[in-house]
């Protein structure tokens, strides 16, 4: 009886302990949610937190690859040097593949939202691939395709 006990109470135990954890897929969204955050309060450094802070990060946009965590920080910024110039940024259309326990795929669309630009066929948008795995500090973004669709 009390082996029983012991072992009803571990087995609750444990399916707690399950819930408890986040799932990947929601891991993966408070990463981008976060990222959103941030591009929208004009915070270039902090939309990087959710990169990958290696030479070996992966950056595939407009024709080019860029390679390193530094090197795609510094790309941002030049390409966004103010607020008005990063809009508010969206995402939608967001699927999470696992491909295993640590690593993810994921695809969606972007769109800025800023002042200057007159119409919504004038907002730059357009598609990302990204590719996510699991680090000691959390999901990171390994690899970035973003395409444009102006």
């Amino acid at each position: 009886m009390k082996t029983q006990i012991v072992c009803a109470l571990a087995l609750v135990f444990l399916q707690s302990a399950l819930f408890a954890q986040e799932s990947p897929e929601k891991a993966i969204r408070a990463v981008l949610d976060a990222q959103v955050q941030a591009w929208n309060a004009g915070n270039i450094e902090e939309f990087m937190q959710g990169y990958w802070n290696t030479d070996s990060l992966r950056f595939a946009s407009g024709g080019s690859i860029r390679r390193g965590w530094k090197t795609t920080l510094e790309r941002y910024k030049k390409s966004y040097p103010d607020k008005a110039a990063m809009g508010k940024l969206t995402f939608a259309n967001l699927e999470i593949s696992l491909l295993s326990s640590d690593a993810a795929l994921v695809f969606g669309k972007w769109e800025l939202t800023r002042q200057q630009d007159k119409t919504p066929q004038d907002r730059p948008q357009g598609l990302f691939t990204l590719t996510f795995r699991k680090m000691p500090q959390g999901w990171k973004i390994i690899h970035d395709h973003t395409s444009s669709g102006n």
